[in-house]
């Protein structure tokens, strides 16, 4: 039996988890080992019960496990091992990563700078111009952009990002192969081709209630920071939040009209200490500790290349900070406009930010 085999075997080893399964990985070094075990080796293994020992042991479903593989190889989805080296090393910071994914596309090492936003599924107008436009403008500034490609907001931010040109990750809550919602089916095909789909979920698995906090939680843990645009009060975008803050990881929120029931989600995260979110630059500054080097390879600095829209800002810009609102009346452009101009120029390393929207170059 191939190795590979084991690893999907133990993934569904009931009530044995990716928690218990890392440990007992630590342990013993292989799937292959582990099932070989004997029952009292399982045992000495802390937070292994006798129960879950005997599931180990007596774990019959090698016919579903062969099953599931041949339905990868047919489908072209690739089995990522917890220890393979496409295994995405920002989700392994997460408690509870799963030992195996479920995967089409390919993860890379940039993803680790990925924005996850997440939503409604009945959004407003509103909803929906916002999420395009911050979304591409973090997709066009070199952020990877993470959501569950579910309907509303996960996909009008998917379909922003590849309008961009730039990387888009779907988590699912489903087998890749089961394609929920089913209109989504060319958009997954769509970023299978230039970015990556994943699951924790075997081939075969239907898009059931409980998958989705699960799914929930790889969107979080794939991600610098969530972004919620639209969540109404008992959102399960607010999951995503509270995984978020859980691993330590930033949220943020766009405010929305008090009397939309679309907004109460977020208008409570912001009361609640979330960073308010008026456009992409919101974002960039909260994060611009961990960005640092966003642009920069190792050994040195990377040549940048500058638009000619770019190097105009430039000429207005000095070693001391400047307010938006000042760099705006000089430049005779208006302050969405030179908001976006910062923005990429803040990717590449050539301006930092200030408190209070003020801007110096490096």
């Amino acid at each position: 039996m191939s190795d590979i085999r084991y690893w999907v075997g133990l993934s569904l080893v009931p009530e044995v988890g990716p928690v218990i399964s890392r440990k007992l990985l630590s342990e013993m070094g292989s799937p292959e080992n582990i099932f070989r075990a004997g029952l009292k080796d399982l045992q000495s293994v802390k937070g292994l019960s006798r129960e879950k020992a005997g599931n180990i042991r007596n774990f019959s479903l090698w016919d579903s496990v062969e099953k599931i593989v041949k339905m990868t190889e047919k489908s072209g989805t690739r089995v990522v091992r917890y220890q393979d080296p496409s295994y995405p090393e920002v989700l392994k910071e997460v408690d509870g990563a799963p030992i195996v994914l479920y995967m089409k596309g390919d993860y890379i090492p940039e993803d680790r700078y990925g924005i996850g936003v997440v939503g409604s599924r009945k959004h407003t107008g509103y909803g929906e111009a916002v999420t395009q436009r911050i979304s591409w403008e973090l997709a066009s500034s070199g952020f990877t952009i993470i959501s569950g490609m579910a309907r509303g907001i996960d996909t009008l931010s998917h379909k922003s990002a590849l309008h961009a040109g730039g990387r888009t990750i779907a988590v699912l809550g489903s087998g890749l192969d089961v394609f929920y919602p089913p209109e989504n089916r060319g958009l997954m095909e769509k970023i299978a081709a230039s970015g990556c789909v994943l699951s924790e979920f075997p081939p075969g698995t239907m898009p059931l209630k409980e998958h989705f906090p699960r799914r929930n939680r790889l969107i979080s843990g794939l991600s610098l920071g969530v972004l919620v645009v639209e969540a109404t009060a008992d959102s399960g975008s607010l999951i995503t939040a509270n995984y978020a803050l859980e691993q330590n990881k930033e949220v943020f929120a766009v405010p929305g009209n008090i009397t939309s029931q679309n907004s109460e989600g977020t208008n409570a995260l912001i009361k609640q200490g979330a960073r308010m979110v008026l456009g992409a630059s919101d974002i960039v500054e909260e994060l611009a500790p961990v960005l640092r080097g966003f642009i920069k390879r190792r050994g040195g600095q990377v040549t940048v290349e500058l638009s000619e829209d770019e190097r105009a800002v430039c000429r207005f810009l000095t070693r001391e900070p400047k307010h938006i609102d000042l760099l705006s009346r000089e430049s005779g452009l208006p302050v969405h406009k030179i908001l976006d101009l910062l923005l990429a120029l803040e990717l590449k390393d050539v301006v930092r930010q200030s408190g209070g929207k003020r801007f110096f170059l490096s």
